[in-house]
Order: C-alpha cells, then sequence, then structure tokens
C-alpha cells in the first residue's frame, strides 16, 4: 500500500450548515464502487490499515499477537503473512494504491506457478518457496501447472475487477452510508425527512477522496452513523454516535 497515491475520486456533499452536518452525498460509479469495496477486505486488512491503535475492540490485540509470535510455531506450510497481509477479493481501481493490491501478477496467473523439494519427497508442493516441506528441506524447486484454472473463478475475478454498479447511474449516498439510486423526487423526501426549514441554510460542496480519506471513512464507518460529517467536515465523534 502506497502513502503516495495521488489518483482522487470526487463527491458532492449537501450540507446543513447550521447543524454542521453532512445530509447526503451525490456519488459516481467510483465512489460506490469504492465503498462497496469496502464489504470485499478481510479482517486482517481492515486491522493494518487502521492500525491496532485504532481498532474498536480488541482485533488490534490478535493482530499484534500474531506479528509477536516467533514463526516456529506455526505449522511448516503456513506462514504469518497470510494472516498479517491477508489478499483482498478486490481492490480499489480508481483511488491508486488505496487497500490492498495483490501484487503487481494477476492472481489467475501467479496461481499457476509451485514448488517442491528439490528431492521431490512426499511429492508436496506449495505457493511460496521460503516454505519448509515436512521433510524439513525449502520448496526451491519451481514447477509449471498444466492446465488452467476454473473458468468460473476467472470470470468472477474480472467481473469485480471492473466495479460493482453501472455507469449511468448517479448515487446518493447517506451520511450513515445508506446508499440508492438518486433523483429529484428522493431528493425531495430527504429534506423532509430532515426537515429542513430553511434552504438558504444548504450548502453544496465538492470534497476529493483518496487514500487519506479513505482510510479515515473506513475508521469512522466502523464507530459511528455519521461517517461522511466526521470525515469530511472533521466533526469529532461523540459518544452517542458510537454504534
Amino acid at each position: 500500500m502506497s502513502s503516495s497515491s495521488t489518483t482522487k475520486v470526487s463527491l458532492k456533499l449537501l450540507i446543513d450548515t447550521k447543524n454542521n452536518k453532512v445530509l447526503f452525498a451525490e456519488a459516481s460509479k467510483s465512489v460506490i464502487d469504492f465503498l462497496f469495496n469496502l464489504l470485499c477486505l478481510p479482517i486482517g486488512t481492515v486491522v493494518k490499515l487502521l492500525g491496532t491503535n485504532g481498532m474498536v475492540g480488541s482485533l488490534g490485540n490478535l493482530y499484534q499477537s500474531v506479528e509477536s509470535l516467533n514463526q516456529s510455531y506455526m505449522l511448516p506450510d503456513q506462514s504469518k503473512d497470510v494472516l498479517l497481509n491477508p489478499k483482498a477479493q478486490c481492490s480499489s481501481a480508481d483511488i491508486s494504491g488505496f487497500l490492498t493490491h495483490n501484487d503487481d501478477k494477476d492472481d489467475t496467473e501467479e496461481g499457476n506457478i509451485f514448488y517442491m523439494c528439490p528431492h521431490r519427497c512426499r511429492y508436496e508442493i506449495s505457493y511460496d518457496p521460503s516454505v519448509l516441506g515436512t521433510c524439513r528441506h525449502y520448496m526451491t524447486n519451481e514447477v509449471s501447472c498444466m492446465g488452467n484454472k476454473n473458468v468460473a473463478e476467472k470470470n468472477d475475478f474480472s467481473n469485480i475487477k471492473s466495479g460493482f454498479v453501472k455507469d449511468v447511474v448517479t448515487f446518493m449516498v447517506m451520511d450513515d452510508l445508506v446508499i440508492q439510486p438518486m433523483s429529484t423526487i428522493s431528493c425531495i423526501t430527504l429534506l423532509n425527512k430532515f426537515n429542513v426549514k430553511d434552504i438558504g441554510a444548504l450548502q453544496e460542496k465538492n470534497v476529493d477522496m483518496g487514500m487519506d480519506e479513505g482510510i479515515k471513512l473506513l475508521k469512522a464507518s466502523l464507530q459511528s452513523k455519521m461517517v461522511l460529517t466526521s470525515v469530511f467536515l472533521e466533526k469529532e465523534l461523540d459518544l452517542q454516535e458510537i454504534v
């Protein structure tokens, strides 16, 4: 994960300036794909992104326990890296460097390379050449898998890489991340729902979301019902707002 990410996506906020609160945001496909992408993240990735001190609850302690555990306590064919740096099913293509990119190689290609003990002991194979076999030799002998991985698996991966929602629709994102297609009627209905009396108190604001904002949004989504407000208006979370 690179901290030098410069690629960002934009969304338009409708702000109630009297209450210093985001009512909702107008968002494109790229923003919605990013938000839906959060549901694909392994828990280990979430902890790594937020940092162990930024986690609510005890998952941070669990992550630190794996970090501190000597590799000698792990099974010979297992690595701590699987838990500490898990691969996400997909990553955000619109925010460069955000979340987990599964290396530069495509998983469908990488999965065809295996490794064996040079002596072919027990004919065990591994994806990782640094793994010790049960014979206590490293699996350094590269072998190839003749044939392709399951076609359905490839199709699922390629579909995810292109995102989740259609590009021709504009969406509304509520402060609590409820998402729905946008329309004039839905906007009017929401203004009535929020009991907006003074239209003049409403303000539109265009904001950019990159890696920093994305991590803040991920953290806020685990703690608050006022996600957009806390991220883009820099409002401190109150205890009443914590889920």
